[in-house]
């Protein structure tokens, strides 16, 4: 009962025919709940994608929107293939946070021109565009139009403080319609648009007001219209062209399918498999456009609906989709009455729970000022680009900030003759330099820049390890730079300390060749003593104990 509407809902939204809402949540709602790695999820369309989808629908037609959609699921199926479900969980928090808040702005902003009649004469692509297009068509604004979208939107906001045994929609949307229905028989000029009025489909011949009364039929996605209801057909320049989009859906598809996944584990007490996740999610896409569908992913809302109905295995999430297909046979006439409206003032009010203003406002106070500026780019690029660049920007940005944090806390020091942190004194001609946190590319030039102090009197370095947990290919090769330049200066090295990863990365770049370029030791102490033996020193295992008193005598 949540999931009819909001289906409905957010196909317009982006600017397709309201079934094709119904046929994802049918098809892909039952293959992923058959397939999926988590037991309680509800997969449909949901009001995340409606930013990218939107502008697709607007330039592709309803063909190039199924297109993106077999696409994301070919790449969805190949990331769960390759097993990189908890690769997803590593996109940073605030870069989440912004786009989503991004995604509400820009679902609201969509909702204005059905929510007060406007009649607005163009429909650009982007949201800056149809925001000056809906203020220029702001005088066109219907008394009708806004008085049921507003008695919708306080009714879903009331009723959930009444009952929660009922779904808000389930009441309010046909009280709505019920209004509509009654104003327009007794009200001269009182006119709203609906389900019916805005949408017909030819089947057989004959032009089909609202919803066709049929289940999911077969189609070819590249057969079916496009922006102008000419056949798309599938070509390698149109591949080219959508991969961007198809990207940007199996990226967002993967990370609410299994933000939602988590969700539902905390609620349900289960544990989900995120890759069997996304093959299941790859595949429900895979198949969905052609029976019509348009791109799905997990539904946050609707799988925890779904829990607190009772739901414990995917018959659950099954059964959901099988009851959308009977609405859609039985109930097709009646829904052509639902008010444009009222949809509008639904996906509202999703957009307003959506944005988690409070929890956004929190970042702002106390998060890092890196993430702060994480969070508002991301926002900005959402709300005025798309979010394509918004994400790759964000995971960009972090990934930077991130790198700048970790060569902080990298760092490296010199230590000679006796010192605290050593196990036993150094012989002279032997220095000790510390190197503390990764060796990565972001770090390593700080961390070897300390080498170049160590003069000529220096006969060993010993290069203490222990506190590096990984090397990457450049801090590699900025060390065997860094070892070369003592070899030639007639320095010996020893590594000491290394993990398990650092050692593994030594021995395949065959680092250790011989007493004259490297050596490696266990720990500090053994190291200190083969370093004794090559400046010609006695090792030592502790500090020399002061010789004995001498005897003395009497008499």
């Amino acid at each position: 009962m949540v999931a009819l509407p909001l289906s409905m809902a957010l196909s317009i939204a982006v600017g397709a025919p309201p079934q094709h809402g119904l046929y994802t949540a049918i098809i892909a709602g039952f293959l992923v709940a058959a397939l999926g790695g988590s037991r309680t999820q509800v997969t449909g369309p949901t009001a995340a994608f409606v930013v990218i989808l939107a502008p697709i629908y607007a330039k592709f037609g309803l063909s190039g929107l199924m297109i993106s959609g077999l696409m994301a699921g070919a790449m969805l199926v190949l990331m769960g293939a390759l097993r990189l479900g908890m690769f997803i969980e590593f996109i940073p928090h605030p870069v989440t946070t912004g786009f989503t808040a991004g995604i509400a702005t820009v679902i609201a902003a969509l909702q204005i021109k059905d929510l007060l009649g406007l009649s607005v004469q163009t429909n650009p692509e982007h949201f800056v565009e149809r925001a000056i297009a809906m203020a220029e068509a702001f005088p066109t604004i219907s008394l009708s139009e806004s008085l049921i979208g507003m008695v919708t939107l306080l009714l879903l906001i009331y009723l959930p403080k009444r009952t929660r045994h009922l779904p808000a929609p389930l009441i309010a949307l046909p009280a709505a319609a019920l209004l509509v229905l009654l104003l327009s028989r007794y009200v001269n000029g009182f006119h709203v648009a609906t389900i019916a009025s805005r949408f017909h489909t030819a089947i057989g011949g004959k032009i089909v007001e609202g919803i066709p009364q049929l289940p999911p039929m077969p189609i070819i996605p590249w057969l079916a219209q496009g922006p102008h209801g000419e056949k798309l057909g599938l070509s390698l320049s149109l591949i080219r062209e959508l991969s961007p989009g198809a990207f940007a859906i199996a990226m967002l598809g993967a990370i609410e399918s299994l933000l939602s996944a988590v969700v539902a584990d905390g609620m349900a007490r289960t544990n989900h498999d995120p890759d069997a996740e996304l093959l299941a999610l790859g595949m429900g896409n895979l198949v969905a456009p052609f029976f019509g569908g348009i791109p799905a992913t997990g539904a946050i809302a609707r799988t925890a609906t779904n829990i607190r109905a009772g739901a414990r295995s995917p018959i659950a999430a099954m059964i959901h989709a099988a009851t959308v297909l009977l609405a859609v046979l039985l109930l097709a006439p009646l829904i052509g009455y639902l008010p444009m409206a009222s949809l509008a003032a639904m996906l509202l009010l999703v957009a307003w729970r959506m944005a988690e203003i409070r929890h956004f406002g929190h970042i702002l106070r106390v998060a890092p000022k890196s993430d702060v500026a994480v969070l508002l780019v991301c926002f900005g690029l959402t709300v005025i680009v798309d979010m394509v660049v918004a994400v790759s920007v964000g995971v960009v940005l972090a990934a930077l900030l991130f790198m700048r944090r970790m060569a902080e806390v990298t760092h490296a020091r010199l230590s000679e003759g006796e010192h605290p942190s050593l196990p036993k004194p150094l012989p002279q001609g032997v220095i000790v330099y510390d190197i503390s946190g990764p060796l990565f590319f972001g770090a390593t030039q700080k961390a070897m820049a300390t080498l170049g102090l160590v003069d000529a009197k220096t006969r060993v370095v010993i290069l203490r390890m222990d506190q590096v947990p990984a090397i990457d290919a450049s801090g590699l090769v900025a060390l065997e730079s860094a070892l070369d330049r003592l070899r030639r200066n007639g320095i010996i090295a020893i590594a000491s300390g290394l993990q398990r990863q650092p050692s593994l990365v030594f021995e395949k770049a065959q680092l250790e060749e011989g007493p004259g370029y490297l050596l490696i030791r266990a720990d500090i102490g053994s190291a200190i003593d083969a370093a004794a033996e090559l400046v010609g020193e006695t090792p030592t295992s502790a500090v020399a104990p002061p010789p004995p008193a001498a005897a003395s005598s009497t008499g």
